[in-house]
């Protein structure tokens, strides 16, 4: 019966993607030509064109990710792939304890997906991205961000692992509420480690040398009752032609990266008003709802998982033997495999969450700076990012975390621009 659900909503979540793909591909396209009317004086044509045909080009390689990502599912689960790595480990491994033979299923099988998809992240880098003049990474630097990359994972997540598949065979039939315990410790440890250990493994941030344009977003901070570390430029321009900026840490030890390609382009009054945006997101307390959700959606599986890991029709339903010495690490990799598939169909509402924290940040930002320069910044972005003007709303809603371009701007263009003062809610430096 389990079965049966399965195929089902692989079918309908696999068909939906294409659908909703299909729907973008066409709609960017049909929107090629023109520029859309509140656009017309800020982006070029061509700078149009590009967008709409780069956002096509990053549609049509999704697509074969999707099938091929149902085809390894079923791999792995239907045709009896995961069981079939088990029985090997089990040969293999006959005389080493339950603990590693687990985490060596866990270790081939992610090398099986890293096998898989590195032909895709290859060509996304050197043929999409470079096609459009993004891409300004190495090969030498493609496979050392692999190799750290992949030596980071078996740092952080072993011990993690082993002490998650430690706990679901001791602790009892309550394992998967100290499992969601030990997983909210390690997501803070990795909140506190990455601006200072983990970033700098990839990238080189150093203080932001303009004194003018410091002295200006120290001037905001102060406004909006916020405190940072420090303000830091991100040399990003050695990967890609894309530029951003964000905030990392919590606490007092937050801190506040431009990407070096974002420095470039915007002004000072354009990247103070991008700089807003981020402190909105913070002063709405954003961040610590987006955390306490995912806390809470976490604790939701971990206790969805502690049921099913009891249960034959799960095992079988999946294609691997309920009866196996490795059944607890089997039950992890199976859930997390086909949870996607169940919860697809709750995308936009994630997506819409998100949008709605972006028309907040906007509001804030055009408060305390002003909303002619972000909407300048914003559309900037848009056409140094190639993003595209009109997609598919349909889509949108399932997958933007940002609202579209056109309605963005079109509320920013309403909100009005009071002289500089006091945030509207500012908040205890923390």
């Amino acid at each position: 019966m389990f079965t049966s659900v399965f195929i089902v909503a692989l079918l309908l979540t696999t068909l939906g993607k294409l659908w909703l793909s299909s729907r973008q591909i066409a709609h960017v396209a049909a929107h090629r030509a023109t520029v859309p009317p509140r656009f017309a004086e800020r982006v070029s044509l061509s700078a149009h064109q590009k967008a709409a045909d780069y956002t096509i080009a990053r549609t049509r390689l999704g697509v074969l990710e999707t099938v091929l990502g149902a085809a390894v599912l079923v791999a792995l689960t239907l045709l009896g792939g995961l069981q079939a790595i088990d029985d090997g480990l089990q040969t293999v491994l006959a005389g080493s304890a339950l603990l590693w033979r687990e985490l060596a299923l866990v270790g081939v099988v992610s090398l099986v997906f890293a096998v898989i998809y590195l032909p895709f992240a290859w060509y996304r880098q050197f043929r999409l991205e470079a096609r459009f003049g993004f891409n300004r990474m190495t090969l030498k630097l493609f496979v050392v961000d692999l190799v750290k990359g992949a030596v980071l994972g078996i740092v952080l997540g072993a011990p993690l692992l082993a002490l998650m598949l430690s706990l679901m065979s001791a602790a009892g039939s309550l394992w998967w509420l100290y499992a969601w315990l030990v997983w909210i410790a390690f997501n803070l440890l990795l909140l506190w480690l990455y601006p200072t250990v983990i970033a700098p493994l990839f990238n080189k941030f150093e203080p932001l040398s303009d004194d003018g344009l410091r002295t200006r977003i120290e001037r905001l901070l102060a406004r909006c009752g916020f405190a940072a570390k420090g303000v830091f430029v991100m040399d990003g321009s050695k990967r890609s032609a894309h530029g951003n900026a964000y905030f990392t840490g919590f606490g007092a030890a937050k801190r506040i990266v431009f990407f070096d390609t974002l420095i470039s382009r915007l002004s000072g009054d354009e990247i103070e008003a991008v700089l807003a945006h981020e402190l909105g997101h913070f002063a709405r307390k954003h961040i610590v709802k987006r955390i306490a959700w995912s806390f809470a959606m976490s604790l939701a599986a971990l206790a969805l998982l502690g049921w099913l890991a009891q249960q034959p029709w799960f095992y079988l339903g999946l294609g691997t033997d309920p009866t196996i010495g490795m059944r607890n690490v089997v039950a992890l990799m199976l859930f997390f495999l086909v949870l996607p598939v169940f919860t697809f169909p709750l995308a936009p509402l994630s997506s819409l969450a998100s949008r709605r924290h972006e028309f907040e940040a906007d509001a804030y930002a055009a408060a305390n700076a002003d909303a002619g320069d972000l909407i300048r910044a914003l559309v900037k972005l848009y056409e140094d990012n190639a993003s595209t003007l009109t997609p598919d709303p349909v889509h949108s809603a399932f997958y933007d975390s940002h609202p579209p371009a056109a309605l963005r701007i079109g509320r920013l263009e309403t909100l009005s621009q009071p002289p500089r003062g006091p945030a509207l809610a500012p908040h205890p430096a923390t």
